[in-house]
């Protein structure tokens, strides 16, 4: 997940404990992931970053998680008098990025404009 991959970029780079990066997570997550966050660091006290990031993949790398992102992708049509085209072209790729991470740029480009 990019998520986690930037997370673990920026700690590696900047030499980060674990303490500091699942500090931030209060502040980082809003709405059903604060949610999730608050009863999971209540129950289970402050963790490491790497049983937060096996808590994340659980959540939220599952097939279910994957299949709901598709059909976003996939019932997202492109209406030019509702939807600015920069926004929606880039919920469109992360949608993408999401469920095919090793999708080249060509390929993300290709399909997306398969929807028009």
């Amino acid at each position: 997940m990019e998520f986690i991959r930037g997370i673990d970029m920026i700690k590696e780079d900047f030499e980060l404990p674990d303490r500091l990066v699942t500090a931030i997570f209060n502040t980082l997550f809003n709405r059903s992931a604060h949610r999730w966050y608050i009863k999971l660091r209540q129950a289970h006290g402050h963790q490491s970053w790497t049983w937060w990031k096996t808590q994340i993949i659980k959540k939220w790398a599952n097939d279910y998680w994957r299949c709901k992102v598709e059909k976003a992708f996939e019932s997202a049509k492109f209406n030019s008098d509702k939807d600015k085209d920069l926004p929606w072209l880039c919920q469109q790729k992360d949608r993408l990025t999401a469920f095919y991470p090793d999708m080249s740029e060509f390929m993300i480009h290709r399909t997306i404009l398969r929807q028009f």
